[in-house]
């Protein structure tokens, strides 16, 4: 019998690790994605050795993750709840996937993970595995009831590592658990369990890793420059780049202007709601900017349409459907609306804030000569067609208005005049 196991090297998998092997007599594959957790991957080899893994498998993933991922989701401008930027739940379906392809290489039967069982994850993990490969079965010990008698706390694992000579470098009162990668990174759990906790307080500067507060950002404003094609970002101050290169660029700039911090509480998809802390510098410019380019070069309906399926698309992802036959039907959708979305947008940034200072494409809709409130060279709109606009559109709300204050007096509903002279002409 054969596992792969999504290992990031922590105290959870490494008990996991020790765990599933262990417990069911197998051999366990490690794997671990760098989807840009940075220096946390260091020694993740040797550790996964000494705990008895019989390979350690780490691919560097990120330009995938930037381009396949990322990306057709910022098209999509897919934000959960209307706060949440998805670093979390994006990246998952990117991990599984390759899971996936690792255990049939392997010839592995078993894929596993060490998502808790009131988490998203577990559900992101599993739809995955579920769409890409449906004959892997996965272990999940998170729900396993043994396991959690064994393992009711933290107190209790770094015991148990300590017993089995596992090298983790962990305490038992940990404040909050983390999640990065190149889009975000996450904080959730421990001291932020309190709503009332006010995690921006100088107390709390600590936990954060990828920008600085508003108050230390620079006291000037600085300009950037991010040049689209169709829908996507292909330059940051004219410097031409791969998504991978627009991410890293602009989590620099953002976390140097203290952009992109986000405190919300969410809707879990098992049903309850979790507090959580982000930092998506990059992302929150990415979105930003790419609004602002659509502003300019989306017909009105299209957008409408698009932004409609917000929604939708957003909790695909954060549920875990990114392989689901309706999120690439949706994604075809709105790769479609991004044909004309190119052009420059210019940002300023200062303190936490993203500041429109510009934005221009050659194949925008704005027409200045039709929008100006002097007279229209062009002739392309006439101001007395208006009227008859305004009479149409308003012909439903005076008749439901009538038959409101009609019906208010007690009284019959007026018969308009012309529903009355046909009833007078069928009598003959």
């Amino acid at each position: 019998m054969r596992v792969v196991l999504a290992y990031s090297g922590g105290l959870d998998t490494s008990v996991l690790l020790s765990w599933i092997k262990e417990k069911y007599g197998c051999q366990v594959v490690a794997f671990c994605a760098n989807v840009g957790q940075g220096e946390e991957l260091k020694g993740l080899d040797k550790k996964a050795k000494k705990t008895g893994a019989e390979k350690i498998l780490i691919e560097d993933l990120q330009e995938e993750f930037a381009s396949d991922f990322i990306f057709p989701m910022i098209r999509a401008a897919a934000i959960y709840e209307g706060q949440y930027f998805l670093g979390t739940s994006i990246a998952r379906p990117l991990i599984a996937k390759r899971m996936v392809e690792i255990a049939r290489a392997e010839g592995a039967e078993y894929i596993a993970h060490g998502a808790t069982g009131k988490g998203n994850d577990q559900v992101r993990f599993e739809l995955t595995a579920a769409a890409l490969a449906p004959e892997l079965q996965v272990i999940a010990p998170w729900r396993d009831a043994s396991f959690r008698d064994q393992f009711p706390g933290r107190a209790e694992m770094i015991k148990y590592c300590a017993d089995k000579k596992i090298p983790v470098e962990a305490t038992a009162k940990k404040p909050y658990s983390t999640d990065r990668n190149l889009l975000h990174i996450s904080f959730e759990a421990g001291i932020l369990e309190d709503p009332w906790l006010d995690a921006s307080a100088p107390a709390h500067r600590d936990m954060y890793r990828l920008s600085v507060s508003p108050e230390e950002a620079p006291d000037k404003a600085e300009y950037v420059l991010l040049e689209f094609e169709r829908g996507d970002c292909v330059a940051v101050n004219r410097k031409r780049l791969d998504p991978l290169g627009v991410m890293k660029a602009l989590n620099k700039l953002g976390g140097k202007h203290g952009i992109g911090r986000v405190d919300l509480l969410e809707n879990r998809y098992v049903g309850m709601k979790s507090r959580g802390v982000y930092e998506t510098p990059g992302g929150a410019i990415l979105q930003f900017a790419h609004r602002q380019m659509e502003s300019m070069t989306m017909d009105r309906e299209v957008m409408h349409l698009r932004d409609s399926l917000i929604p939708k698309y957003a909790e695909l992802v954060y549920y875990g459907y990114w392989f689901s036959p309706e999120r690439l039907a949706l994604q075809a959708l709105v790769n479609d609306t991004q044909k004309n979305v190119s052009g420059t947008v210019r940002l300023k940034l200062y303190k936490g804030n993203i500041i429109t200072a510009g934005r221009k494409s050659p194949v925008s809709l704005y027409d200045p000569h039709i929008a100006t409130m002097e007279a229209d060279p062009t002739r392309a709109y006439d101001q007395d067609d208006a009227t008859g606009f305004i009479r149409l559109n308003a012909l439903r709300l005076k008749v439901a208005a009538q038959v409101e204050a009609a019906n208010k007096q007690g009284g019959s509903t007026a018969v308009p005049a012309a529903r009355s002279a046909k009833k007078s002409s069928n009598s003959k």
